[in-house]
C-alpha cells in the first residue's frame, strides 16, 4: 500500500544530517509498515518490538551508552546490527521511555546508524522524559487520505488527472464523488482500506471497525487514572455527536467540565480526537489569535467517526449525492481530515475557524489555513450552497484575504472572490499538497 508517508522516509534515510526519528500518530494508522517497507531499501533491517519482548527494555534502562546498547541487541539477535547497513526499528517505543532518550545518543555518538521508533500512545512517554530537542526528528502519520485510497483502488490516472487542478467532464466528476463515497464507508485505517480492495463488503468493513474501536477502548486504562476511565468512554461516544459545533460539555450526563475536560486532552495527546481552534484570522500566524477555551473536535477518522454514530452505510453506496447533502457535518469533519494527511508531516499542523456571534450579523467559516501567505476561508457545503453569507461577510472584514474556497459535492467553478473545488480535491489549499500527491504516482 503506498503511502505519501513513504517518500517522506526516503528522504530521511537520504539526509546528510539524518537524525534519529519518531513516527507519531494514533494506533492502526499505518507507522509499522511504513517502517518495514523503508526497511526493504536497506542490506539488513532488524525491528525490536518493545511489547513482544518485554525483557529487552532493561537493555535501555541501564545506562544510554549506544556503543553498549547496539552490542546487547546484536548479542540478543545472534547477527551484528552494523550502523550504516542496518535499519534499526525499534516498535512500540513508548513502553521504553528510556529508549525514547537512547535517540539522542544515537544521533550524537553515532551518526551513522539510522534509527527509527514508533509507537501508539507516544505523547504520553514523551510528557514523561522529554525529547531530546535538535537530536530527534518527528514525523506524523495520519489515516489514508482520499488520494491514497484512490492509489490502493488503483485509479492512478484518476489521480493523475487531478494534480491538473482542471476542470473534468461530469463522467469523471460523477466516477470520483461514488469513490469519495466509498472513502466515507472505509475511511483511512489501512486494515480496513486493504479489506475493502479485495471484498468490497461493508460488513468486513463493520467488523474491522468494531475490533479497531475495541483496541482504542482497551488502550485507556494505559493512560488514563482509574476514575476517568468512565470518562473517556462518554467522551469517545459523545465527540462524534458533536462534530461542527463549538464544543460543549453539557449533555453529557450529570458530569461536570472539570472532570471531562482532561480526558478530552488526553484523547488529543493519543491521536483519536483533533482540535479545531478559533482564531480572529486577521494575520499570520493564525495561532496567535486563538482562544483556547473556544474550539471544536474532529475525530481522526471519517469512517470510525461514522461507526460510532451508528450511521447506515449503504446509502454512500446507493445515492453518493443524496449522502454529501444530507451529512454536512461529516463532510466538513472529512475536510478537516484532509487538510492534516496532506500537510508537512513535520509537525502537526494546527487546525483553525472562525465564528463571529454579534446578535444580528452571526457568520461562521469551517476552516481557516495559510496558503502562499495569505489566510484562505474556507466553507464546506455539502450541497449547492449557494448563499455564502459567511464566506462573503469574512473577505469583506478581512480584506488580506484574496479570495475563499466553498468545498462540496459540486464540480469546479470560480465566480468573483470564491473557488468552488470539488470535495475529492482538497490538497489545493494545503501547502505542498499538490507534490506530496505526485509522489504516490512515483514509481518505487
Amino acid at each position: 500500500m503506498k503511502r505519501l508517508i513513504n517518500q517522506e522516509l526516503k528522504e530521511w534515510k537520504k539526509s546528510p544530517g539524518r537524525k534519529s526519528l519518531i513516527l507519531r500518530g494514533a494506533r492502526q494508522v499505518g507507522k509499522t509498515f511504513a517502517v518495514r517497507h523503508l526497511g526493504q531499501s536497506y542490506p539488513d533491517f532488524y525491528e525490536v518490538n518493545l511489547e513482544k519482548r518485554p525483557e529487552l527494555r532493561s537493555i535501555f534502562e541501564q545506562n544510554l551508552d549506544p556503543v553498549r546498547i547496539l552490542r546487547n541487541l546484536s548479542a540478543d539477535r545472534g547477527q551484528p546490527i552494523v550502523p550504516g547497513q542496518t535499519l534499526l526499528f525499534l516498535d512500540e517505543i513508548q513502553l521504553c521511555p528510556q529508549a525514547i532518550l537512547a535517540l539522542r545518543y544515537f544521533y550524537e555518538e553515532m551518526p551513522e546508524l539510522h534509527v527509527i521508533g514508533a509507537g501508539s500512545l507516544l505523547e504520553f512517554a514523551i510528557e514523561q522524559v522529554g525529547l531530546p530537542v535538535g537530536r530527534v526528528q518527528t514525523l506524523s502519520v495520519y489515516p489514508l487520505s482520499f488520494a491514497e485510497f484512490l492509489v490502493a483502488k488503483g485509479q492512478h490516472l484518476l489521480l493523475e488527472a487531478m494534480c491538473e487542478k482542471a476542470a473534468f467532464p461530469a463522467v469523471l466528476h460523477e466516477k470520483l464523488m461514488k469513490l469519495l463515497g466509498e472513502y466515507f464507508i472505509v475511511g483511512g485505517l489501512p486494515e480496513v482500506v486493504s479489506s475493502w480492495a479485495n471484498t468490497e463488503q461493508i460488513l468486513d468493513v463493520k467488523d474491522k471497525l468494531t475490533t479497531i474501536v475495541q483496541t482504542y477502548r482497551e488502550d485507556f486504562d494505559k493512560y488514563a487514572k482509574k476514575t476517568q476511565l468512565k470518562y473517556l468512554n462518554i467522551l469517545f461516544q459523545n465527540v462524534p455527536l458533536r462534530i461542527g459545533d463549538k464544543f460543549k460539555f453539557q449533555g453529557m450526563g450529570d458530569y461536570r467540565k472539570r472532570e471531562l475536560a482532561p480526558c478530552l486532552e488526553l484523547m488529543e495527546k493519543a491521536h483519536i480526537i483533533h482540535m479545531v481552534y478559533h482564531t480572529s484570522g486577521q494575520g499570520i500566524p493564525l495561532g496567535a489569535q486563538t482562544d483556547l477555551e473556544w474550539y471544536k473536535v474532529i475525530c481522526f477518522d471519517i469512517a470510525l467517526t461514522q461507526h460510532l454514530l451508528g450511521v447506515d452505510l449503504k446509502g454512500w453506496l446507493l445515492n453518493p449525492k443524496a449522502e454529501f447533502i444530507n451529512k454536512g457535518k461529516l463532510v466538513e469533519s472529512f475536510v478537516g481530515q484532509e487538510m492534516m494527511a496532506y500537510s508537512s508531516p513535520n509537525m502537526k499542523t494546527p487546525l483553525y475557524y472562525w465564528q463571529r456571534e454579534s446578535k444580528g450579523s452571526e457568520a461562521e467559516i469551517d476552516y481557516l489555513t495559510t496558503f502562499e501567505g495569505k489566510v484562505i476561508p474556507i466553507e464546506v457545503k455539502s450541497g449547492k450552497g449557494s448563499t455564502l453569507k459567511s464566506l462573503h461577510s469574512f473577505l469583506e472584514s478581512h480584506p488580506s484575504s484574496p479570495y475563499g474556497v466553498k468545498f462540496s459535492s459540486e464540480k469546479r467553478s470560480q465566480f468573483e472572490k470564491i473557488k468552488a473545488i470539488p470535495l475529492y480535491a482538497v490538497f489545493e489549499i494545503v501547502e505542498g499538497g499538490i507534490e506530496r500527491i505526485k509522489s504516490l504516482l512515483h514509481k518505487e
